[in-house]
């Protein structure tokens, strides 16, 4: 019978009595083996970087580089790995800033006991991981921006958004909507000036981001 592939994990925390505890409860796990900890930021990504493990635990609140700055670090140097945001904060923006980074899963420390196992076999996977409070900060985040958007742009601008975006020249977007060039490129420069862009291909990665276009 094949032996499945062993899950390996960092640990990055000042403090030795919160790593005894996270390395216990993933020792304790079958499949899982934890290759480094560290106590600083710094140390962490060099520990990423010369373990690669498959997932790394970090800690907000690390001194040196704190978990935001480290987790930019590690999946920019080693993209493979899978980090998880461990913290005592309850911070909506910190959620928000740890996503930006590139975590892939958010779990407050007084509820490692409900959620960290889960979360560390999702990362496992490659699947993210958000507990039903970080879930539900998500979605208002994203209805938010949703609402800015369509505050932003008229149902016309958003139309010449996504003609544009799927590479229609102004002529051809006229053609569509029935008005005149001129037209056209007015709307593009007060999309442009809206959303602070300054070219086709910004205007198209936020057509994209916005879902007025597939990638």
């Amino acid at each position: 019978m094949a032996c499945l592939p062993m899950t390996r994990i960092l640990i990055a925390d000042d403090h030795d009595v919160v790593r005894s505890g996270v390395r216990h409860l993933i020792e304790d796990h079958a499949g899982w083996s934890v290759v480094a900890e560290a106590t600083n930021g710094k140390d962490a990504v060099a520990q990423a970087v010369a373990t690669k493990p498959d997932v790394a635990i970090l800690d907000y609140r690390l001194p040196l580089l704190d978990g935001i700055e480290a987790t930019l670090q590690i999946r920019r140097r080693v993209p493979s790995v899978e980090v998880l945001i461990f913290t005592m904060q309850d911070d909506d923006n910190l959620l928000r800033e740890a996503l930006s980074a590139g975590a892939r899963s958010y779990v407050q420390k007084s509820d490692a006991g409900l959620h960290l196992i889960s979360a560390i076999q999702a990362l496992a996977e490659h699947k993210p991981y958000f507990t039903d409070r970080a879930s539900q900060v998500l979605l208002k985040n994203f209805l938010t921006e949703a609402d800015k958007f369509k505050q932003i742009l008229t149902s016309r601008e958003q139309v010449v958004v996504q003609l544009v975006a799927e590479g229609h020249s102004n002529r051809e977007a006229a053609a569509v909507l029935n008005v005149s060039i001129k037209t056209v490129e007015t709307h593009r420069s007060t999309i442009m000036r809206k959303l602070d862009l300054t070219s086709s291909a910004a205007l198209v990665r936020y057509a994209i981001r916005n879902h007025l276009a597939q990638a």
